[in-house]
């Protein structure tokens, strides 16, 4: 049988055996802590770099850094085409460097190696020619007013946009390249200096990405990269007073507490928080479609996905039909290492995250719950959980209303499409759902009422830089993505000219 695991570049070794420090002013500089946070690759768990953990007194370094570049204007006040040419370019290496990327992405992350080159590294270039190119399009409008006084005087007004100044982007660790570059580019486009948190669990490409971003000409101070943990590095970032804006991405409780901590000086803030996504399948729909769509839905990237269909209502005549084209798809996958070309299911991104999702699996257990699960994956130390079927799952399973963030997923048999609908929406979270059906009626009559920021028919979890994202309810504030994307890393300002 030919080796499908990929060979590591020379340049990623080197990486990896780097003292990495923080990215402050356009270079690595070392923390004034002396503590080191290990770096573990999810497929055998063993220690393959290390970075700083930042303290307080290293944060306010970096937002120090970010504030002196935006008020001394290096960035800001380049034409708008010189901050897209050098946002280009910066696109244009990181295509040259893809390879590498990936590399890094899956080594600390656990994702395939295919999915780190066509979906994290791939996809976002997309994002990144996208949004540079949205620094050329910033506009404001001209109004007519009615002002009265003095008689005979005459007005002139006009909104400009201005970027909004230092932005702190704190990003998670299932997709840390891609989520990383929705919060710099947008910054970066707009105008405006950024310092952005990685998860202390998968930092290493941000601080690549901050190297090519100095290589691609953005200017010291703009770009700054700290690593640390949340409780230190991420709330001095957060509670910083230089911080103009604070761009999260993560759980729906520390977005609560971000969101408290901001509105004491009233920080302007953008949450992309949890969701517990349903998929609503009626009777009509097309099974082998549907089988295909959720299973991509529900288990790519291992189910660590924010958007990821987690629970899926099926109208009765065809529930039987889609459980048995799903159990099939769930026990044909292969499960191993990211590096490994031909594994379908790698390991979740850490110890602690896989227990939390075993947990999960044996409280089921434990309540007596049908389970369905694919392959083990290989036996070491790796963080390995097996993609699971939950069957008709009880009220009272921790799964049944949490976010697993996991591979594994919720089918439930519903007596129609109201009751599914009712289902879908009894949740706190609202982020996406998607709806099956050959019916274009019937997909024009539900999807106004789904209670979900995004709405897929058909299929679920893609997504594009030309189509707003963000959640209802408790699923965070704000949208990434569209054409308007950089209002919300600008201020709009009035103008009034008497004449």
């Amino acid at each position: 049988m030919p080796d499908n695991t990929v060979t590591i570049l020379d340049s990623v070794s080197q990486f990896l055996d780097r003292q990495h420090g923080l990215y402050i002013d356009g270079q690595s500089q070392p923390s004034q802590a002396e503590q080191r946070l290990p770096v573990h690759n999810p497929a055998d768990g063993q220690q393959i770099s290390t970075t700083a953990d930042a303290s307080a007194e290293d944060v306010a370094r970096a937002v120090t850094s970010a504030h002196r570049a935006f008020t001394a204007g290096v960035w800001a006040q380049r034409l708008p085409a010189e901050r897209e040419r050098i946002l280009l370019r910066y696109a244009d290496l990181v295509e040259q460097h893809a390879e590498q990327l990936a590399q890094l992405e899956t080594l600390e992350q656990g994702k395939s190696i295919m999915i780190s080159r066509d979906f994290e590294v791939g996809c976002t270039l997309n994002w990144m020619r996208y949004t540079a190119g949205l620094a050329t399009k910033i506009t404001g409008q001209t109004l007519d007013v009615s002002i009265p006084m003095p008689p005979g005087a005459r007005y002139q007004v006009y909104t400009r946009k201005e970027p909004i100044g230092v932005v702190a982007g704190i990003v998670p660790w299932n997709f840390p390249l891609m989520i990383g570059i929705w919060k710099v580019m947008p910054a970066l486009a707009a105008g405006c200096s950024i310092v952005i948190k990685p998860s202390e669990t998968t930092p290493l490409t941000l601080l690549r990405m901050a190297e090519l971003a100095s290589e691609a000409g953005i200017p010291p101070g703009v770009f700054n990269v700290v690593t640390g943990r949340g409780a230190v590095c991420g709330k001095a970032l957060t509670e910083h007073p230089l911080v103009a804006k604070v761009s999260f991405t993560g759980s729906t409780p520390v977005g609560k507490g971000i969101a408290r901590a901001a509105a004491d000086r009233l920080t302007r803030v953008t949450l992309e928080l949890g969701g517990k996504n349903p998929a609503i399948v009626l009777q009509d729909a097309d099974i082998t479609q549907v089988v295909e769509g959720l299973m991509m839905g529900s288990f790519l990237n291992q189910g660590q996905v924010c958007a990821a269909s987690s629970r899926i209502y099926i109208e009765a005549p065809i529930y039987d039909n889609v459980v048995a084209g799903f159990e099939q798809a769930v026990k044909s996958l292969s499960v191993g290492p990211g590096m490994d070309t031909r594994a379908q299911i790698t390991p979740l991104v850490s110890r602690s995250h896989r227990d939390r999702v075993a947990a999960f699996l044996d409280d089921a257990k434990a309540k007596h719950a049908e389970l369905i699960a694919g392959a083990n994956g290989p036996v070491g130390d790796g963080f390995y959980i097996p993609p699971t079927l939950v069957i008709n799952p009880a009220a009272n399973l921790n799964l049944t209303r949490e976010e697993v963030f996991g591979p594994v997923v919720n089918l439930i048999r519903v007596a129609d499409g109201e009751e599914a609908l009712r289902l879908a929406n009894d949740s706190e979270y609202g982020l996406t759902a998607s709806l099956w059906t050959r019916s274009l009626q019937a997909a024009m009559a539900y999807t106004p009422r789904i209670q979900a920021g995004t709405v897929w028919v058909n299929t679920h979890t893609l997504i594009d830089a030309n189509m707003p994202f963000g959640g209802f309810k408790q699923s965070g504030s704000g949208r990434d993505f569209g054409p308007d994307w950089l209002d919300a890393y600008t201020e709009s300002k009035s103008v009034c000219i008497r004449y």
